[in-house]
C-alpha cells in the first residue's frame, strides 16, 4: 500500500502540530529567562559589593552612635549614646572650618586638574607618533607610580635642608629659598600637596582625552576650516561638544577623588602644621584613631559621605540632563533618518 505524499496546508490556514510532538518553549517563559540573566550574572559583583563595601558602611554607621574610646575597647563595652556624636560634631566650629577647607581645596584642585589634563590631551592630538608616544610613557609612570612613593619623592623634592627644589632655587639667585621649610606654613604645605594630586591625577584625564578626540572626524575640522574658522572657533564648534560628556564624566570623578584623598595630604604631614592643612578624611582620622574617640570619627566620616552626596547633586543632575538631551537627539536623527 502506497502512502501518498504530505499535502501542503491551505494558504492562510495554520498547519496543526500532531499530538505529542514537543513544540517550542512559551514565549513569556522565554522573555522571563531572558530577563533575568543579566542579574544572575549581576549577583557576584553585588554580593561582593554588599561584603566588601556594605557591610563596612553599615558597620562605621553602627559606630557613629557609640561612645567608643579606648576603655570601651578594651573592656569590650557597646555604649550607645544617640546622636550625641553628630550634634557634637555639628556644633564644633572646627568640623565646619575643615568643610569649607576641604570644598575650597577640592575645587582649586579639580579646575587646575581638568584644565591641564586637557591642554595635554589636546597636544596629544598634535604631536607626532615619536613624540607622542614619549609623553604617553611619561604620563602612565606618573599615573601608575603608588600614592606613599609620590609623597616620599615629593618629601625629598621639598625637603628643608637637602632638597632638591631648594637647592635649584638658591643656584637660581634666590638665596633666601635656600633653607625655606614647605612644610611651615598653611599655604605652602597645600602647595605641595596640590602639586602632587595635580602631577598624579592630570595622566587620567589627559589620555582619556586624547582618546576622545581619536573619535572626531577630521571633516568636521575641513568644514570649519573652509567657513573661515580659526584655531578657537574650532575648538569651541568642533572639538568642545565632543569632548563635553567626557569632561563632566571626568570632573565628576576628580571631585570624588580629591575630596576624599587621604594618603596625600596625610603622608606629606600629617594634617600639619597646627592641624590647618587637615581635610575631612585626615581631620576624621586624628579625631577617630589620633584623639581615640572612635565613635566621633565614625560620624565625621558618615558627615563626609552625605556632604560629599550633597555637592555632588546638583551635578548628577546636570550629567543626567546631558544623556536625556543626547538621547533626544538621537532619537529625531534616527526618526529623521527613516522618514
Amino acid at each position: 500500500m502506497s502512502v501518498k505524499a504530505q499535502e501542503a496546508p491551505p494558504r492562510g490556514k495554520v498547519p496543526v502540530q500532531a499530538v505529542g510532538t514537543p513544540g517550542p518553549p512559551p514565549p513569556a517563559k522565554r522573555v522571563t529567562r531572558k530577563g533575568a540573566l543579566p542579574y544572575l550574572l549581576l549577583l557576584p559583583a553585588l554580593a561582593m559589593t554588599a561584603v566588601f563595601l556594605g557591610y563596612p558602611l553599615v558597620t562605621n554607621g553602627m559606630l557613629s552612635f557609640q561612645n567608643l574610646n579606648m576603655t570601651q575597647l578594651i573592656q569590650h563595652v557597646t555604649e550607645w549614646n544617640g546622636v550625641t556624636n553628630y550634634t557634637d560634631t555639628l556644633s564644633s566650629e572646627t568640623f565646619w572650618r575643615v568643610t569649607l577647607r576641604s570644598v575650597i581645596f577640592t575645587a582649586v584642585n579639580v579646575v587646575v586638574i581638568i584644565v591641564v589634563g586637557t591642554l595635554i590631551g589636546l597636544l596629544l592630538a598634535r604631536l607626532g607618533s615619536k613624540m607622542r608616544l614619549l609623553l604617553l610613557v611619561g604620563l602612565v609612570l606618573a599615573w601608575a607610580m603608588p600614592i606613599i612613593a609620590a609623597t616620599t619623592v615629593y618629601q625629598w623634592l621639598f625637603a628643608q635642608r637637602f632638597g632638591v627644589v631648594n637647592w635649584v632655587l638658591a643656584e637660581l639667585g634666590f638665596d633666601s629659598m635656600a633653607d625655606y621649610n614647605w612644610t611651615g606654613t598653611q599655604l605652602s604645605t597645600f602647595f605641595v600637596i596640590s602639586l602632587m594630586i595635580v602631577w598624579t591625577s592630570v595622566p587620567f584625564v589627559a589620555i582619556n582625552l586624547y582618546a576622545a578626540t581619536t573619535t572626531i572626524s577630521r571633516e568636521l575640522y575641513e568644514a570649519a576650516a573652509l567657513d573661515g574658522a580659526g584655531a578657537w572657533e574650532s575648538f569651541k564648534s568642533v572639538t568642545f561638544p565632543f569632548l563635553k560628556p567626557f569632561l563632566m564624566v571626568a570632573t565628576f570623578l576628580e571631585v570624588i577623588w580629591i575630596f576624599k584623598a587621604f594618603p596625600h595630604v596625610f603622608a606629606i604631614n600629617e594634617g600639619g602644621p597646627d592641624r590647618l592643612t587637615e581635610t575631612l578624611p585626615v581631620y576624621a582620622f586624628v579625631e577617630g584613631v589620633g584623639n581615640q574617640h572612635y565613635g566621633t570619627g565614625a560620624a565625621i566620616s558618615v558627615l563626609t559621605i552625605l556632604i560629599l552626596l550633597a555637592l555632588m547633586s546638583y551635578y548628577l543632575r546636570l550629567v543626567l540632563r546631558q544623556e536625556n538631551a543626547d538621547d533626544a537627539d538621537g532619537s529625531e536623527q534616527s526618526k529623521g533618518g527613516r522618514a
